[in-house]
């Protein structure tokens, strides 16, 4: 796999990492309770919970749908219709007054809850089943390794972003965010996931 591929890829889901949705909001609210290391614990579940999903790509789901024109064009649309539908979202809210309100409701088991959380969590589903497969190349001799380098660089963005989230909200505590500044979060955040939206409209094989 080539570095630029790593990067297109990565230019993509890092978007969608950043995207407040329910990993951020639950490292959110544990920090924000628990401080930083109640953060980070929430952080280790969360990546725990996306290494099941690497285990799927693996085992050669993402390999099977990059190696089916009719399934990837299928799962690419339906991938590139989340990913508007999440950004218009995101915009809209970006429109509406108001503060947002971080639950601080501490739990005592944030790595358990953290590998819920991201297990079942759509939009990680969305980039290891309609995202990933779309930067493998089909022609490759060993696509379960492209698989996991991908699989590997988006975990790596998530560990990176969380660990920021963790360590600013534990330090400061805040529970709420101003409707000016969650107003440019969430229309920036709608943007970026428009733009990545495109990217897979462009992608070709």
């Amino acid at each position: 796999m080539n570095t630029h591929t790593l990067l297109l890829f990565s230019a993509t889901v890092l978007p969608l990492v950043c995207t407040p949705g329910p990993d951020i909001l639950f490292i959110a609210s544990q920090a924000m309770s628990g401080g930083t290391p109640a953060g980070l614990r929430a952080t280790t579940g969360v990546l725990l919970g996306y290494c099941v999903h690497s285990f799927l790509v693996a085992l050669g789901l993402a390999a099977v749908v990059a190696a089916s024109p009719v399934l990837f064009e299928v799962i690419r649309w339906v991938g590139i219709a989340y990913l508007v539908y999440l950004a218009s979202k995101l915009i809209r809210a970006a429109l509406r007054s108001g503060e947002l309100v971080v639950s601080q409701g501490q739990v005592t088991n944030q790595l358990y809850k953290g590998f819920l959380t991201s297990l079942l969590n759509p939009k990680g589903m969305m980039v290891y089943v309609a995202i990933l497969p779309q930067f493998m190349d089909r022609r490759g001799s060993n696509a379960t390794l492209q698989a996991v380098v991908l699989s590997a660089a988006f975990m790596f963005w998530c560990a990176v972003v969380y660990a920021a989230v963790s360590l600013s909200l534990g330090r400061v505590g805040r529970r709420r965010l101003s409707g000016r500044r969650r107003r440019m979060i969430d229309g920036s955040a709608g943007g970026m996931v428009l733009v990545a939206a495109g990217f897979m409209a462009l992608v070709r094989q």
